[in-house]
């Protein structure tokens, strides 16, 4: 029998699971941008796909494995990247490989990652406008334009998963960009491993390995030149203090930055095993993060009000008598959660709002509105905590109020 590349059988390794729910016949999705982790990604599931529960004692059986390719539109040549990864993908055997042109939202359309959660509801607040960012800038515009098409494709094909090819240095990268914000510990658990019909089987294997998978199965993997740091750029030495983008550069995003400078920083100065630590406490917060947000939606729960006619307009209501003699950590996560449930972007709300909508409830004498992310008020009058979605302009009539949601992705 023919030696397996280390770097394959990981791979294999960390997709079996994930696939092993499915029943015959049932379809899985792989998101893939042609970079080296989502084609390492296709190319595992093409192999495991054909095995599923696969032992000594069963044969095993076949799941239908597809990719969907997302064209963003914002670089020339996109549209080969595209067609050069869709090609890849139909020739490790995944079908069907379908290719989308990304359709940029409205700034208001969907507040972060929730199409993720909610894919039956995702598409009812999207209108198609032409690529401007709004405030969550370009990073988080092509994040909901992709996610946008991703649940699109998923629910034309029934597909009962979509996987997506983040990995561990994903993670670390995440972590430090949530410590940077100090948005609190749901922030710093990262990314989830499952959340509703996404997957990210990969969390725990290293760039270098889906690099790897690639040169052994022969496939050719590009690398978005966002991703990279300026040509010459040398990351600071220890002591030299943060490196920020100098004037004239072309845009990096943030999260290269943190990729390219950061942590060969932290890696010099601490060793070897930063991103593997980053990992391990982005796991440990998560455990942490979902037990308190479910105690704090069951406090919501309990001190909400029903709107009456005069009220109708506020999307939720709150008796501040529940909420103030709860325990601050927990008052205050739940403000936040009430907050990201009238349509404020997480990464835009930050401790500022909470302790303002906190201010409302504990050290109220008389103060006005609270003025909340994406144009949301938060008031109080007559015990009550009220609090208003933004108008988004959405032709249907509806508020546009956004499910919860507490994570960057």
């Amino acid at each position: 029998m023919a030696r397996v590349d280390p770097a394959v059988a990981a791979a294999r390794n960390a997709v079996r699971p994930v696939l092993a729910p499915l029943a015959p016949d049932d379809l899985v999705l792989v998101a893939c941008s042609g970079g080296a982790d989502s084609l390492a990604l296709a190319a595992a599931v093409a192999f495991e796909a054909r095995r599923v529960g696969r032992s000594v004692r069963s044969r095993g059986y076949t799941v239908r494995a597809g990719a969907v390719v997302v064209d963003h539109g914002l670089q020339d040549g996109s549209a080969d990247v595209a067609a050069q990864a869709a090609a890849q993908c139909r020739a490790l055997g995944l079908a069907p490989v379908v290719v989308r042109r990304a359709e940029w939202l409205t700034p208001a359309a969907d507040v972060d990652g929730a199409a993720e959660r909610r894919p039956d509801r995702a598409m009812g607040a999207h209108e198609a406008t032409r690529p401007t960012f709004g405030g969550g800038g370009p990073e988080a515009a092509a994040r909901d334009a992709r996610y946008a098409q991703l649940v699109a494709v998923a629910e034309e094909t029934g597909a009962a998963l979509v996987l997506l090819g983040h990995t561990l240095d994903d993670q670390a990268e995440q972590v430090l960009l949530g410590l940077a914000r100090g948005a609190g510990a749901r922030s710093l658990a990262g990314m989830p491993r499952a959340r509703g019909i996404f997957h990210r089987p990969f969390l725990g294997l290293r760039r270098a390995q889906t690099e790897a998978v690639c040169a052994a199965s022969g496939l050719e993997f590009w690398t978005d030149p966002t991703n990279l740091l300026p040509d010459g750029d040398v990351p600071p030495r220890s002591g030299q203090g943060a490196a920020t983008q100098r004037p004239g550069e072309p845009f990096t995003p943030l999260r290269s930055q943190v990729r390219g400078r950061v942590l060969p920083v932290l890696e010099e100065t601490l060793g070897p095993g930063v991103v593997e630590a980053l990992g391990r406490s982005a796991d440990q917060l998560r455990d942490d993060a979902d037990l308190l947000d479910a105690l704090a939606r069951e406090l919501l729960e309990r001190a909400r009000v029903p709107a009456d006619a005069e009220h109708a307009l506020d999307v939720g209501v709150l008796d501040v008598g529940v909420l103030e003699q709860a325990h601050p950590a927990l008052r205050r996560r739940a403000l936040r959660l009430a907050a990201l449930a009238v349509g404020c972007r997480p990464t835009d709300t930050t401790t500022r709002h909470v302790d303002a909508l906190d201010a409302l409830v504990v050290s109220w004498s008389g103060q006005g509105p609270v003025h909340l992310p994406g144009g949301a008020r938060a008031r109080r009058a007559c015990g009550s905590l009220f609090l208003r979605a933004a108008p988004t302009g959405i032709s249907d009539g509806g508020t546009g109020v956004q499910p919860p949601s507490t994570t960057q992705e």
